[in-house]
């Protein structure tokens, strides 16, 4: 008859080995981005969602986040997704351009010009071509996000075409790298968290970037001016949260129903603060005694004549179905 001391130790086993097939049991996947942890970015925020959620479900899955570029360079992330090096990723689509050049068509000037229009986008069959794209490649979308963005000089403000002469910029994108260079720019080839330094030294006179990243990289501690969204906002960007097809597809049902559902969420979430990011930016360089300024119609719509005749014509050559694309964006009311 088996002891009451020997039942004990059984029991003890029994509960390690349990707990131990658990623990090995949890899948736990790898996030990067390039935006700082921490600090309230808001893309930082949308994968932080996600990983709570994933977490909190009881489905054996947690995620682990590396933010500030700490895991992948911002250029690489996209590759590791295809390839399933990397799990979960959250950067500018058109980052990813030089391996699928319909991409440059998410970060174009003048084709989103407001937030309710974007968050149109997001169902319009512009959309449906990308994220088609987006998974012939071998990845998929968790959360759709456009953010706004701005232009900022050491200079002085940029508000037309002729203010751009001659200053050394450091362009988000090949199609904004077109309509700069068009208005007499030179182009500094840099991902947005190096262009702080960039400034500093005199590498980039100006920039353009997202209002986010405005703020969460400090920019207003190296230029005079910036030109905000306004009502008439010439930059967007598509940055979503995207997940590799690879590691998607090695996770179980219950897992994969969390993910969406959590996409969803953050997805959500993004809606909610993207107005407030283009606010607090300009409440941001205000306090640091930077001029705001922001574009007449006028304005803007000179800036769209040098866009159709560089970003959009350059679109349209290099990109079979380019042409087919700007129209079906500029077709979303």
């Amino acid at each position: 008859m088996t002891s009451l001391k020997q039942k004990t130790i059984l029991g003890v086993f029994i509960a390690a080995a349990v707990s131990g097939s658990a623990l090995a049991a949890t899948t736990t996947l790898k996030a990067s981005h390039q935006f700082p942890g921490g600090r309230g970015d808001v893309r930082d925020e949308m994968v932080q969602i996600i990983a709570r959620e994933a977490k909190a479900a009881g489905v054996e899955l947690e995620i682990q986040v590396y933010p500030g570029a700490s895991l992948f360079k911002p250029n690489e992330q996209w590759n590791a997704l295809v390839i399933g090096q990397l799990d979960i990723s959250s950067f500018p689509l058109d980052y990813a351009s030089g391996k699928v050049r319909a991409f440059g068509a998410t970060l174009m000037p003048g084709l989103v010009r407001s937030h309710d229009r974007a968050q149109r986008l997001n169902d319009s069959k512009f959309m449906k071509e990308i994220k088609a794209k987006i998974d012939k490649a071998g990845v998929i979308v968790l959360a759709d996000a456009w953010l706004a963005g701005a232009v900022a000089s050491k200079k002085g403000c940029i508000r037309s075409p002729a203010d751009m002469k001659g200053l050394k910029i450091r362009s988000a994108g090949p199609t904004f790298a077109a309509m700069w260079q068009k208005a007499g720019a030179s182009i500094v080839s840099i991902p947005s968290n190096e262009v702080y330094n960039a400034l500093q030294t005199g590498v980039a006179e100006a920039t353009d970037t997202s209002t986010g990243s405005f703020v969460s990289f400090r920019l207003y501690e190296q230029v005079k001016c910036i030109t905000a969204p306004g009502d008439n906002a010439l930059w967007f960007m598509y940055e979503p949260v995207l997940m590799s097809k690879k590691s998607f597809g090695k996770l179980n049902k219950r897992q994969q129903d969390v993910l969406v559902k959590a996409g969803k969420k953050a997805q959500d979430y993004f809606a909610k603060e993207t107005k407030g990011l283009d606010d607090a930016m300009v409440k941001a360089f205000r306090e640091h005694k930077v001029e705001v300024v922001t574009m007449t119609p006028a304005e803007y719509d000179a800036w769209l004549k040098v866009a159709r005749e560089s970003s959009y014509a350059e679109f349209a050559k290099e990109v079979p179905d380019g042409r087919q694309l700007i129209d079906a964006a500029l077709s979303v009311k």
